[in-house]
């Protein structure tokens, strides 16, 4: 009984720290540019802390961490890597600067009405808009299931409890205080986060005998092709790098083409303030993904636990982490409930926050409600973030339910991914970078990542046995839209010359800055 009153303590001390800071902050929160970007005036360990915690929750931890360990051994380590070097270091450096300048100027809140302004095409932004808030229900979803897993082996209470809890203290203090209070809980999630993820990695291998034991036990476990490949789970690339390319893919890039993800380059407060948000960040994320594919590739240590093997054969992906930490001591699980606890409230409440305000300043204001005052903005923004975690709170709870359940973890996030960043990954490049992209190329690549993704869903076993997988059907999507913009755009009607160049003068401004920071032509 002591045991659970102390995890039920930790709990209580962390929603309370949350809920009072959105209170804190409700203030800051009084008009619509300070509710969704704080004012465009986020330092960097706080915008750094933000994208790292949007990027990496439940899903990384429990679902993919659980699968990809158990697919590829220690290479899914690579998965964390590519996280990393290219969802945040390069990320940064490519989109970073431009991103905030050119949003800045075009004076957008959201992707959907960065698309609007770049391409001159209202049209464009409202189709954005509907993609963006159809598409992040599914990842909001599968951000659900993750807890479940960790709740039900943790506190033995029932997985709508849990998501009425996490769900209603998440509204409240994003609906209090907005992207202040998003951000200054990111941070301290973030904190979590880290030292979670290093003891938990640290218990695990203690549990097999340290990391040399740990290593030795999985290469000589058997896989399908033990015969030809012996010792594969602990090799360079794994038993199959094809899918490992696909995944680091589908994880990677996939953050230059979320809503949730670019908006934190919105937001950020100057030029020094990027420098150093992308170290911070970048190590920020080789830590957490890194540690969390690491830790996953041992989930074959444990396939004689119950409830990873099921009745029919399979691998129940989403229970192999939470097997893996019932052997710990109670504080150390209520530590890693924190942990993932942490990582999902603050990848929901960027997710939430981004999918309401993109619906209401991109599809309702001035298209449904033709005169929309910043009061009324604020307070539909506000009513549609509690409608978006009803939504996917019910989502959730029919897909956890082995009777209904359609997806593993992994597969949802896939399909979310995949048609979101399919989508908006090129469009959204080529926008910062490229003035002869046209709007054609855009809806040419919005309309075949989300189709494609859809028919992944309806049609799945009449795709090619490479794309049947969500994972890799939303990583070709990305893919192809890096092709089908350039095509498109050079076979279709060029933009407004006039336009255009008015739109990116917005990077040929001068300005003066201290020799510290540029040398420029001295002697």
């Amino acid at each position: 009984m002591l045991k659970l009153v102390i995890k039920v303590v930790m709990l209580l001390l962390f929603f309370g720290l949350m809920v009072f800071i959105g209170l804190h902050f409700r203030k800051k929160a009084s008009n619509v540019e300070n509710f969704v970007l704080g004012g465009r005036k986020i330092g960097p360990w706080i915008s750094a802390f933000s994208f790292g915690t949007s990027y990496f929750s439940a899903v990384i931890f429990v679902g993919y961490a659980g699968r990809f360990g158990w697919d590829f051994g220690t290479a899914a380590t690579w998965i964390g890597l590519g996280n990393a070097f290219i969802g945040s270091l390069l990320a940064w450096v490519v989109l970073g600067r431009r991103t905030r300048i050119m949003t800045n100027h075009l004076n957008s809140a959201t992707m959907p009405e960065f698309f609007g302004a770049r391409y001159i095409s209202p049209a464009l932004k409202i189709g954005a808009s509907i993609i963006v808030f159809v598409f992040l229900i599914p990842y909001t979803a599968s951000l659900y299931n993750g807890l479940s897993q960790l709740f039900t082996m943790a506190f033995n209470i029932p997985f709508v409890v849990c998501i009425v809890i996490m769900g209603a203290l998440t509204a409240v203090y994003v609906v209090a205080g907005g992207y202040f209070a998003q951000a200054v809980n990111d941070f301290i999630q973030g904190i979590i986060m880290i030292g979670g993820i290093i003891i938990v990695v640290a218990a695990v291998l203690n549990d097999n005998g340290g990391f040399s034991a740990a290593i030795s036990e999985l290469s000589r476990i058997e896989t399908a092709d033990a015969a030809a490949n012996p010792g594969v789970l602990t090799s360079f690339f794994g038993p199959d790098p094809v899918s490992l390319l696909a995944v680091v893919i589908l994880t990677s890039l996939g953050t230059w083409g979320l809503p949730q993800m670019v908006a934190r380059f919105y937001s950020i407060k100057s030029e020094k303030m990027i420098s150093k948000g992308t170290v911070i960040s970048t190590v920020f994320a080789i830590i957490i993904a890194g540690g969390c594919y690491f830790l996953g590739s041992f989930g074959r240590l444990y396939a004689d636990e119950a409830g990873i093997i099921l009745g029919d054969g399979k691998v129940n992906f989403d229970a192999i982490v939470p097997t893996m930490l019932e052997r710990f001591p109670d504080m150390l699980i209520g530590l890693a409930v924190l942990l993932v606890l942490a990582a999902s409230m603050s990848t929901l409440s960027s997710l939430v926050i981004a999918s309401s305000s993109t619906f209401t300043l991109d599809f309702l204001k001035g298209n449904i409600i033709k005169k929309m005052s910043e009061k009324t903005q604020l307070l539909v923004i506000r009513v549609l973030i509690v409608v978006f975690i009803a939504i996917s709170s019910v989502i959730a709870i029919i897909t956890s339910n082995p009777d209904t359940r359609i997806a593993f973890i992994a597969d949802l996030m896939g399909i979310s991914w995949g048609a979101l960043a399919g989508s908006f990954l090129a469009p959204f490049l080529f926008g910062l970078y490229w003035k002869r992209t046209t709007k054609a190329s855009v809806w040419c690549c919005f309309a075949f990542s989300t189709l494609l993704m859809i028919a992944n869903v309806l049609f799945r076993s009449h795709f090619p046995a490479l794309l049947q997988s969500p994972i890799n059907a939303g990583a070709f999507a990305m893919l192809a839209g890096i092709i089908i913009v350039p095509l498109v755009s050079l076979f279709t009607r060029k933009p407004d010359n006039e336009v255009i160049e008015n739109q990116f003068a917005c990077y040929e401004t001068e300005v003066h800055v201290k020799v510290k920071d540029d040398l420029g032509e001295q002697n």
